[in-house]
């Protein structure tokens, strides 16, 4: 009854995109049919710090898959610590049991379930033949948002990416160019008007806690997914967006706490009745998700514990099939 120790850098090794794609699919319709347990993500604030601290937990019950994860953000970590600004650590357990079968380092999963989930979110949302990205913002969670989106948009043309930091965008283009091996053309921008202008899909994956895509650049037919919103007081979107868009949550109770519509809510810009749905009921069928060419479409994703659960399921199956991490006696 050992406990199998994974690494971060192994999981790395252990997951691939579409594969993560597909169980996020399937933990959102699950979500949507009622058939998972998962409390709000529980919150502590390092306010000396510049930090905080979430707790995420989940049990998919069909599927017997339950994970507890633990994930900081900490800003400052890169200049003052030589850190990451997220880390995590993710104990899968067996149901059936209670054992924790694995404890794995949880910032790849987080990475790419976060993408994955931005790319089912343009499955049922965007246009089926969107050609252009716009990306603002070029840190680790666009690169797997590119990657999520290139899993599902197979005619992909062009991607733009727009940074405060230039070198950030310069690291983006260069690694995702030589990922893609020039699939698509990626290129930089001045701004985010630039980023946004022609774009059928539009991502943001900045800590901005002031609106950086205004109104008049998002034109009708525009998918937007909202990443970077994941905390009280952050917003990329100017609220007028959320009155021309439908507004697909993947929690409503996480996002109209840190989600990109807290701030909205708040104020009393927007009510609860301008979110059309949570994401999961729209792939089990319950709501549809566009409905027209020209319908603007949000996606605001906070990051749900079923994701992390179902993305580690795979490392582990992966990891024992591969003979990968070191079993130890914990319990």
């Amino acid at each position: 009854m050992d406990t199998l120790l994974i690494t971060d850098e192994e999981v790395k090794g252990l997951l691939a995109m579409r594969e993560v794609l597909e169980a996020v699919e399937k933990a959102f319709g699950q979500k949507g049919l009622g058939r998972v347990q998962m409390p709000a993500k529980s919150y502590l604030y390092f306010k000396r710090f510049n930090g905080d601290l979430r707790t995420m937990p989940s049990y998919l019950e069909d599927l017997d898959v339950s994970a507890v994860k633990i994930v900081n953000v900490h800003p400052d970590n890169p200049s003052k610590h030589s850190l990451p600004t997220v880390m995590a650590v993710i104990v899968l357990v067996d149901p059936k049991t209670g054992l924790p079968i694995s404890i794995m380092g949880g910032s790849t999963v987080t990475s790419m379930r976060t993408g994955a989930a931005g790319g089912v979110a343009a499955k049922y949302l965007a246009r089926k033949d969107s050609r252009v990205a716009g990306f603002v913002g070029a840190g680790t969670q666009a690169r797997t948002q590119l990657m999520g989106l290139a899993e599902v948009f197979k005619k992909l043309e062009g991607v733009k990416v727009y940074d405060r930091e230039k070198n950030a965008v310069a690291r983006f283009v260069s690694e995702m160019t030589e990922l893609y091996s020039g699939a698509f053309k990626i290129r930089g921008t001045d701004s985010v008007q630039e980023t946004v202008a022609g774009a059928d899909v539009v991502v943001t994956t900045t800590p901005s806690r002031e609106p950086l895509v205004m109104s008049d650049m998002i034109s009708q037919g525009t998918h937007i997914s909202c990443i970077g919103a994941d905390a009280v007081g952050k917003e990329e979107l100017d609220p007028a967006i959320l009155k021309r868009a439908r507004i697909v949550v993947d929690d409503w109770e996480q996002a109209s706490h840190s989600g990109e519509i807290n701030v909205p809510l708040s104020r009393g810009l927007v009510t609860r009745e301008n979110v059309w749905a949570e994401i999961g009921e729209v792939v089990a069928g319950l709501k549809k998700g566009r409905q027209g060419r020209e319908e603007i479409t949000v996606f605001v994703s906070t990051g749900l514990a079923i994701q992390d659960a179902m993305t580690a399921e795979i490392a582990y199956r992966g990891a024992l099939q591969k003979g990968v991490g070191r079993p130890i006696k914990i319990v």
